[in-house]
């Protein structure tokens, strides 16, 4: 008996806002799906099994702390093919692999995308359950990122046009004075204004309005906004 099944109850498992964490499973073999839901189990996490990479991905998506072991072969989607389709559709579950057959080139592939371990059957069971636990810990940390940054923007959604443009000028590091030459109004309006940005940015500070003007710009550029997201424009 493994090192992990002997403390599995001095495990603790990760948990946020009062959500329960879930490990995903994508195997084609019934008796290592098992073996792998009673481990998890024992690590103290739920967890959801499916037979094939399609089934996992009709799942519907949970927004709670998440990670995926993943097997490479699967007898519909590739697992790095998979993958791909992880990363960019449920970006906050972070991905293990499990293989039966080395090869160097796959796993080379596999982390250079992002996986958090790459393991060859047999394998130890606290290695797997560390990773899990790593997983976890950066799936929290996503979700964490992704409600902050949906905070900001419905924020920023909030400021009329004229906020937008004095908030734009003011983070730049132009003066209050400055802002009212650059837009055509007075000092004293554009203080009027700017008050009105602090307060519907809930920002406590000139500087951490700086810093959400940074995040916005930051979001916005590594991502395309959807349809539905205000665009960002300092």
């Amino acid at each position: 008996m493994s090192l992990a099944r002997v403390m599995c109850h001095e495990l603790t498992p990760l948990h946020i806002s009062n959500t329960e964490p879930i490990v995903f499973v994508v195997d084609d073999n019934v008796s290592f799906r098992e073996s792998l839901e009673s481990l998890i189990k024992c690590g103290g996490w739920h967890s959801k099994t499916f037979a094939s990479a399609r089934e996992f991905l009709a799942w519907p998506r949970l927004v709670v702390p998440s990670c995926l072991v993943l097997n490479v072969s699967l007898p519909d989607l590739n697992g790095l093919d998979l993958q791909k389709r992880v990363a960019v559709e449920r970006p906050d579950t972070p991905v293990i692999f499990i293989t039966d057959q080395p090869d160097v080139y796959t796993s080379v592939r596999a982390m250079k995308a992002g996986a958090v371990e790459f393991l060859m059957r047999p394998f130890d069971d606290d290695i797997l359950l560390g990773a899990v636990q790593e997983c976890l810990k950066r799936s929290c940390f996503a979700l964490s990122r992704d409600a902050e940054t949906r905070s900001l923007r419905n924020s920023y959604a909030r400021l009329s046009h004229r906020e937008r443009q004095v908030m734009a000028l003011v983070v730049s590091g132009l003066l209050n004075k400055q802002v009212g030459v650059e837009l055509g109004i007075s000092e004293i309006t554009v203080k009027a204004h700017r008050g009105q940005v602090m307060q519907k940015m809930k920002a406590e500070s000139f500087a951490a309005l700086v810093r959400m003007a940074m995040r916005l710009r930051s979001e916005h550029t590594r991502s395309s906004l959807r349809s539905d997201e205000v665009s960002v424009q300092f």
